[in-house]
């Protein structure tokens, strides 16, 4: 289930409007071909975590492949992913709940991270009942959309006010199926990424559950058709039944302005418990992989040592109480500082997703000739390596030129990777200090 709830993010239900606005329905190619770039990592990475499962993940994986300092860059990078993750979920919550209620929104956004982090500190168990509820409302949701949009596509479901034919508006009069062209898909690309980050989260969780292999593998083995139905589905229903450039779209959102379209009452209200639901998982995951994440990093000595104590429960109460206060700080500044400031702290995070993958991939291509000398052959493999590995890589290369052709998203790259090499070049000077990471006793072995 939070392998479920790591693809259905808040990013489908809330930024997918932008992306339709983009591309027209031609993003459909746009999720799918971000969509196909998940499913090779996670592929890469779930050969690995079966292979040796961790709470470090791709971070444990990258500074075992690469060295120290890219171990060190990857999770200390992904940390900051999450923890500015935080404030944007918790002002989204809170934008909900005052409109419900009407309390200040820094009241909600307060409460709601409290709340969460209180679950966090008690167990990790706790955070896998959360997420399996939140999980369960979020796939009843999309499959519900689905079953009701079909019916209405198709000319079942009575009161519609669809008009016209019943249900495509791909090749009407709003411009066909490429209304800005084919870059517009490749545009569309870069605004869907986002959505999809968190399915790598369920290779971190599975170290803390009793058969990680197993979890890992069933992960990893459905997250096509998981992607396939969830995110296709839903998108095909709203391009098929909303005008592209229907202004409903900005004004309501994607989802919401599809079922007002179809008739169902109480859409606004539907809606507003499902993002909701989705913001609050979104939050308990960052909390969770964030202080899983540098839990790592000092457990490996990449981070302060007092990070890596855990209380008579296994749960590492130093690390989620440092991610909660430094995303809360951020929460603060939502509210105070300058709004540039705060969107120009949020872009440091635009690229970072495809900085990560590149780290998985590469970090994949040497952990893979290792375990192939060695005999080993894990649960979950690479799909026709290296060639495909290799592939991804170049397919990385292409969207992260994309961003500097495409202008809106120059700023995003520019600040992504001025991060991204602070943080690499503090990575090289902590590995010449400190030397290389040793590796755990029994992969030295499998490799000796």
């Amino acid at each position: 289930m939070i392998s479920i709830a790591g693809v259905i993010g808040a990013g489908l239900f809330v930024g997918s409007k932008t992306a339709i606005a983009e591309a027209g329905p031609g993003v459909l190619l746009s999720y799918a071909f971000a969509g196909l770039l998940v499913v090779l990592v996670m592929r890469m990475l779930g050969e690995m975590a079966t292979a040796h499962p961790d709470t470090g993940s791709f971070s444990t994986y990258a500074d075992r492949a690469l060295g120290r300092w890219a171990g060190f860059s990857v999770g200390w990078l992904y940390w900051w992913f999450w923890v500015l993750v935080i404030p944007v979920e918790a002002t989204a919550a809170a934008d909900i709940l005052s409109s419900w209620i009407g309390a200040p929104q820094w009241v909600w956004a307060l409460l709601v991270t409290l709340a969460l982090t209180a679950s966090n500190l008690t167990s990790v168990g706790n955070y896998g009942e959360f997420e399996f509820w939140f999980a369960g409302v979020k796939v009843v949701a999309i499959v519900g959309f689905i079953a009701v949009g079909l019916l209405a596509i198709f000319g079942v479901l009575p009161g519609s006010d669809i008009s016209g034919t019943p249900g495509f508006s791909l090749t009407g009069d709003a411009g066909g199926f490429l209304p800005n062209g084919f870059s517009a898909v490749l545009a569309g690309i870069l605004l869907t990424m986002f959505s999809f980050m968190g399915t790598e989260i369920v290779t971190i969780a599975a170290a803390e559950s009793p058969d990680p292999q197993k979890g890992v593998r069933r992960a990893v083995n459905s997250v096509i058709g998981r992607i396939g139905v969830f995110y296709l589905g839903s998108i095909f229903v709203v391009v098929a039944l909303v005008p592209w450039n229907s202004a409903a779209l900005d004004a309501d959102g994607s989802f919401q302005t599809t079922l007002q379209a179809i008739g169902i009452p109480g859409a606004a209200t539907i809606m507003d418990v499902v993002i909701l639901t989705a913001v609050a998982s979104c939050l308990n995951s960052a909390l969770y992989t964030a202080s899983r994440m540098v839990f790592s990093l000092s457990r490996r000595g990449d981070a302060p040592v007092w990070l890596s104590h855990v209380s008579r429960r296994g749960v590492p109460y130093p690390a989620i109480l440092a991610s909660t206060v430094v995303g809360f700080l951020a929460v603060v500044g939502n509210y105070l500082l300058p709004e540039k400031i705060f969107e120009y702290l949020l872009a440091t995070s635009g690229a970072l997703a495809l900085v990560i993958y590149a780290f998985i991939a590469l970090s994949q291509v040497v952990v893979r000739r290792r375990l192939d000398e060695a005999g080993e052959r894990p649960a979950v493999r690479m799909w026709l390596f290296p060639w495909l590995t290799y592939a991804t890589i170049a397919f990385i290369a292409v969207v992260l030129v994309l961003m500097v052709v495409l202008p809106g998203q120059r700023v995003q790259l520019a600040l992504s990777l001025v991060l991204t090499v602070v943080v690499v070049a503090l990575g090289l000077r902590h590995q010449r200090r400190r030397g290389p990471a040793a590796r755990p006793a029994d992969e030295a072995a499998a490799h000796r």
